[in-house]
């Protein structure tokens, strides 16, 4: 007797009256295995009933067990299906969302079967909404007699509720065994492997019956056995994760000998829908790894999170399922209340090209209208868009082609669909699918970074799991008709027809740092093989989009990218300004995406694309290059001047002209690489040319180029003087003058000089200076300059340059 007997015939009370339904019921109450069953003799189940499971774990396991309790062998009434492993039953199979995706698509009738189940559906995979939705709808539209029964351990009734109208819900309280929770804390900063170890050892000393362990993935599980180091002889360690093999996982499930006790190191895949027998020990080190797609990098990532609260509570649950049991966890009690309430929903962060795909396969191009619990984000689902456009998926109106038709018919992710199609188009069908299967399965071929080598180990493996993963990629070959041999040594071409935005090429010589052809920048650790190739096919990679770590490879001649590539490579007129120079280097070559596989000097650019080269170069990095004059100098600081009077004048600032630069200095560069060809002459009337005359006028009067001292000589007036307009001038050229000179109403800033140009005052009021400090002056410049003139009056002193001698005096 199981907890939810107590609620069956409720439900199929509730499911005789309508078609939906959703059922809760907490971890170990028997909804997986018992509700299939009892609906096998209802009035209105003539067909096939459909378990939906996340994990091909929990549905062999299901399976398994159902038929068990019959008395049957699996595949008789009861069986599963998942995608390396099937054995489907007459009446009940329990099966994965990605072959039930499949089966729906095929017949969106659903054609024979009576009921479908989502055990779980709390868990939120893209392949659990999108098998709902289209659930949903082909109930809506074409089978009202279809029965739909949701049933997870902590439903978010408030999320479900919506989509399924007035279904009733049905809740089972379970049955529940002493559970007592311990916290023991660790420290973050250190490796959470040997911290691991040291709890599992000490609760198996302190506590009776097996243990189960989680950990965030397959890495973590290998350290920590290794940290374990000798266990005791009664203790049978199991590894449960997705790379394991089935006959494993089963023993890891199964229980133990007599006289043994279990010890399992466990991903997620043990958190739901499977029992895992005599366990009553938990060790949870809070931690579960999440694939995390960053639109923008076009990557998808796994990352190292901390566990929500409803997974550690599933967690502690498997140890008081079957009698009292402990949960030991690896953070500090406070802490609980901090994680996050549920695991976010995967539609709300991963790559949507195969829900996309799968949903214009439907018939739905818009995946927003399909009944989902949560909507797609739309910057995902625009880099959907574009992906299935570059596979050639979708056309210009974003509806399937062919291709991307047959694409959607494959049980694989668009760009492993797409991969397989084109190399069987190109000959070498079969070795794409002994790629796909390499990239799907983890574990297949070993661990190795290089999927060639892991391709060569696979062909030469004759195992239960490689047999039967054969199986399935000969299926995928049959469907794409590749009739050629799987060849190891073409794998990385099957790579790049896959990724082609990740072929990679070494940047530097120790292999660490990798160029994409996408223009991402990946890394290598440097010991790796692949490190020693000139080029990659990369498949897989993980970490930050800036410089994401390559996880699986293969090395490609450059050959291959040229050949595979061909449609992709450009050649390319590359204009290059090199701001320190105020030139344009010219190239010519060839580019894939980001790559240039060669380059030359171009002898011969286009002289408007140079000029053009040129003007953006001024545009951002300034106006020092151009070879002004002084003359051109001196007019811009006038006009600059000028408008600080009459702001109606134009403005020849550095910012103006580099505004204007079509205007001016546009018309000066046909057949220019570099501004220093420029003439002087040519720039100055190009400058000045962006005033009319009256305009020059104005500055003229405003701001003379001259101050004509009344020796007759003539001096460039500087207006970039900090004082106001200056100009330098021999003081003798200025005897006889009682009024000091003007710049319109500003005093000219004198910068006084002896017959050496050496300074010898500065003044704005001349008059003052002769009346005043002149005497002390003259006094001693008579003594350093006996030839020249220091009159005591120079107001009344006849102006000029020339000695005394020279003027007969």
């Amino acid at each position: 007797m199981l907890p939810i007997d107590d609620v069956l015939s409720q439900l199929l009370d509730a499911l005789d009256r309508q078609s939906r339904a959703l059922l809760v019921a907490p971890p170990g109450a028997g909804k997986t295995t018992r509700v299939a069953p009892a609906m096998i003799d209802r009035g209105w189940c003539d067909g096939e009933i459909l378990v939906l499971v996340p994990r091909r774990l929990a549905a062999r396991a299901a399976g398994d067990f159902m038929a068990r309790e019959r008395g049957e062998r699996t595949g008789e009434t009861i069986g599963y299906a998942t995608r390396l492993d099937s054995k489907p039953g007459k009446r009940v199979t329990v099966m994965t969302h990605g072959i039930f995706l499949a089966r729906i698509q095929a017949d969106p009738s659903l054609d024979g079967v009576s009921a479908v189940l989502f055990d779980e559906v709390h868990e939120r995979s893209l392949d659990n909404d999108l098998a709902l939705a289209f659930a949903l709808e082909s109930q809506a539209a074409l089978r009202e007699d279809l029965r739909l029964l949701l049933m997870s351990a902590t439903l978010d009734v408030d999320a479900f509720k919506p989509l399924l109208g007035d279904a009733p819900l049905i809740e089972s309280e379970g049955k529940s065994y002493l559970l007592d929770v311990h916290y023991v804390g660790r420290d973050a900063n250190a490796h959470v492997e040997p911290q691991m170890a040291s709890a599992i050892r000490a609760a198996l000393a302190e506590h009776d019956g097996s243990l189960l362990a989680f950990l965030p993935g397959v890495r973590e599980i290998e350290r920590t056995a290794d940290a374990l180091g000798k266990l005791p002889d009664n203790v049978i360690l199991h590894r449960l994760h997705g790379q394991v093999d089935p006959s494993a996982q089963r023993a890891a499930l199964s229980p133990p000998p007599e006289g043994k006790r279990k010890l399992i190191l466990s991903s997620a895949i043990a958190e739901t829908s499977v029992t895992v027998n005599d366990v009553r020990i938990v060790v949870d080190s809070g931690l579960a790894r999440r694939p995390r797609h960053d639109v923008g990098a076009g990557l998808t990532r796994l990352v190292t999170e901390r566990a929500s609260r409803a997974a550690v509570t599933q967690r502690a649950g498997r140890a008081g399922r079957q009698g009292p049991g402990v949960a030991i966890r690896l953070w500090e009690e406070a802490a609980t209340a901090s994680l996050p309430a549920h695991d976010p929903p995967e539609i709300v962060d991963a790559d949507l090209a195969p829900l996309l795909l799968s949903s214009l396969l439907w018939g739905e191009a818009d995946p927003t209208r399909l009944p989902m619990p949560t909507q797609p984000p739309a910057a995902a689902l625009e880099a959907a868009r574009n992906l299935l456009e570059e596979l050639g998926a979708t056309d210009a109106a974003d509806a399937l082609t062919e291709h991307g038709r047959a694409m959607a018919k494959l049980p694989l992710e668009p760009r492993l669909a797409h991969m397989l199609i084109a190399a069987s188009d190109a000959g070498f069908g079969a070795t794409a699918a002994i790629a796909a299967l390499l990239l799907g399965e983890r574990g297949l071929g070993g661990r190795s970074d290089d999927l060639e080598a892991r391709a060569r180990r696979f062909l030469g493996d004759h195992g239960p799991r490689a047999k039967k993963a054969m199986g399935l990629a000969k299926g995928w070959m049959k469907r794409v008709d590749a009739r050629d041999r799987p060849n190891a040594a073409r794998i990385p071409e099957a790579i790049a027809l896959a990724f082609p935005a990740r072929l990679s090429r070494r940047r530097d010589a120790s292999g660490e740092r990798w160029q994409s052809v996408g223009g991402r920048g990946f890394t290598l650790d440097p010991a790796s093989p692949l490190a020693r190739s000139e080029w990659l096919a990369v498949a897989e990679v993980a970490g930050a989009a800036a410089g994401a770590r390559i996880l699986s490879a293969a090395p490609i001649e450059a050959e291959a990218v040229e050949r595979l590539m061909a449609k992709r490579i450009e050649r390319f007129a590359e204009l290059d300004y090199d701001a320190a120079k105020g030139a344009v280097r010219a190239k010519l070559g060839r580019k894939l995406g980001s790559i240039r596989l060669t380059s030359a000097s171009d002898p011969d650019p286009d002289p408007d694309a140079v000029a053009q080269a040129l003007l953006d170069g001024i545009a951002k990095h300034g106006l020092e290059p151009v070879p002004f004059g002084e003359a051109t100098r001196h007019l811009r600081q006038r006009t600059g001047y000028a408008r600080s009077r009459d702001p109606d004048l134009p403005d020849l600032s550095d910012a103006a002209l580099i505004e204007r630069r079509e205007e001016w200095l546009a018309p000066l560069l046909g057949g220019s690489r570099k501004f220093g060809d420029l003439n002087k002459s040519d720039l100055h009337h190009a400058v000045a040319g962006l005033m009319d005359y009256t305009q020059q006028q104005a500055v003229e009067r405003i701001a003379p180029r001259k101050f004509q001292s009344p020796a007759g000589t003539s001096h460039d007036i500087d207006y970039d003087a900090p004082a106001g307009p200056a100009v330098q001038v021999r003081v003798q050229a200025l005897f006889g003058l009682s009024d000091h000179p003007m710049v319109g109403t500003t005093p000219l800033v004198l910068e006084l000089t002896s017959p050496a140009g050496r300074p010898i005052q500065t003044t704005t009021d001349l008059p003052a200076f002769w009346s005043g400090s002149w005497a002390d002056v003259a006094k001693e410049m008579r003594g350093r300059y006996p030839k020249h003139r220091w009159p005591d009056d120079p107001a009344n002193e006849k102006p000029s340059l020339k000695t005394k001698r020279a003027l007969g005096s």
